[in-house]
Protein backbone atom coordinates (compact mmCIF):
# COMPACT_ATOMS: atom_id res chain seq x y z
CA UNK A 1 0.00 0.00 0.00
CA UNK A 2 1.52 3.34 -0.75
CA UNK A 3 2.03 6.24 1.23
CA UNK A 4 -0.83 7.89 -0.58
CA UNK A 5 -2.94 5.01 -0.08
CA UNK A 6 -2.35 5.37 3.69
CA UNK A 7 -3.09 8.75 3.95
CA UNK A 8 -6.67 8.41 2.16
CA UNK A 9 -7.50 5.51 4.33
CA UNK A 10 -6.85 7.78 7.22
CA UNK A 11 -8.52 10.96 6.89
CA UNK A 12 -11.25 8.20 6.00
CA UNK A 13 -11.49 6.82 9.12
CA UNK A 14 -11.99 10.36 10.31
CA UNK A 15 -9.08 10.49 13.54
CA UNK A 16 -8.91 12.56 16.11
CA UNK A 17 -5.51 13.53 15.62
CA UNK A 18 -5.09 13.86 11.89
CA UNK A 19 -2.05 16.34 11.25
CA UNK A 20 -1.64 19.40 9.56
CA UNK A 21 1.19 18.10 7.87
CA UNK A 22 -0.53 14.74 7.40
CA UNK A 23 -3.52 17.00 5.24
CA UNK A 24 -0.28 19.46 3.30
CA UNK A 25 1.34 16.15 1.93
CA UNK A 26 -1.90 14.14 1.43
CA UNK A 27 -3.32 17.09 -0.72
CA UNK A 28 0.14 17.99 -2.41
CA UNK A 29 0.38 14.40 -3.61
CA UNK A 30 -3.27 14.62 -5.02
CA UNK A 31 -2.30 17.73 -6.94
CA UNK A 32 -3.16 20.30 -4.78
CA UNK A 33 -0.72 23.30 -4.53
CA UNK A 34 -0.57 25.95 -1.48
CA UNK A 35 -1.51 29.51 -3.01
CA UNK A 36 -0.26 32.12 -0.83
CA UNK A 37 -3.29 34.82 -0.02
CA UNK A 38 -0.75 37.72 0.71
CA UNK A 39 1.13 39.01 3.53
CA UNK A 40 -1.79 39.66 5.54
CA UNK A 41 -2.94 36.37 5.58
CA UNK A 42 -1.65 34.62 8.69
CA UNK A 43 -3.46 31.13 9.25
CA UNK A 44 -5.67 31.30 6.25
CA UNK A 45 -4.17 28.78 3.67
CA UNK A 46 -5.64 27.88 0.17
CA UNK A 47 -4.85 25.32 -1.46
CA UNK A 48 -5.54 25.36 -5.85
CA UNK A 49 -5.46 22.04 -7.75
CA UNK A 50 -5.28 22.85 -11.72
CA UNK A 51 -7.15 20.42 -13.63
CA UNK A 52 -10.21 21.22 -11.49
CA UNK A 53 -9.63 24.45 -10.67
CA UNK A 54 -10.68 23.43 -7.16
CA UNK A 55 -9.67 25.68 -4.42
CA UNK A 56 -9.06 23.95 -0.41
CA UNK A 57 -9.65 27.07 2.02
CA UNK A 58 -8.73 26.31 5.30
CA UNK A 59 -7.36 27.92 8.62
CA UNK A 60 -3.85 26.23 9.55
CA UNK A 61 -4.62 25.15 13.23
CA UNK A 62 -2.59 26.71 16.16
CA UNK A 63 -1.35 26.32 18.88
CA UNK A 64 -1.25 22.92 17.83
CA UNK A 65 -1.14 20.81 14.86
CA UNK A 66 -4.10 18.69 14.81
CA UNK A 67 -6.89 19.53 12.20
CA UNK A 68 -10.71 19.73 13.64
CA UNK A 69 -12.98 17.10 12.96
CA UNK A 70 -14.86 19.28 10.58
CA UNK A 71 -12.30 20.18 8.30
CA UNK A 72 -11.70 16.56 7.94
CA UNK A 73 -15.70 16.46 6.97
CA UNK A 74 -15.29 18.85 4.75
CA UNK A 75 -11.95 17.25 2.85
CA UNK A 76 -13.60 14.39 2.56
CA UNK A 77 -16.57 15.83 0.94
CA UNK A 78 -14.42 18.22 -1.72
CA UNK A 79 -11.87 15.08 -2.41
CA UNK A 80 -15.23 12.97 -3.04
CA UNK A 81 -16.84 15.16 -5.34
CA UNK A 82 -13.28 15.43 -7.57
CA UNK A 83 -13.20 11.99 -7.55
CA UNK A 84 -9.87 11.58 -5.37
CA UNK A 85 -11.64 9.71 -2.58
Amino acid sequence: MSRLDKLKERLLSRPKDFTFDEMVSLLNKLGYQERKLGKTSGSRMAFFRLESQSIIRIHKPHPGNIIKLYVIDMLIEVLRKEYLL
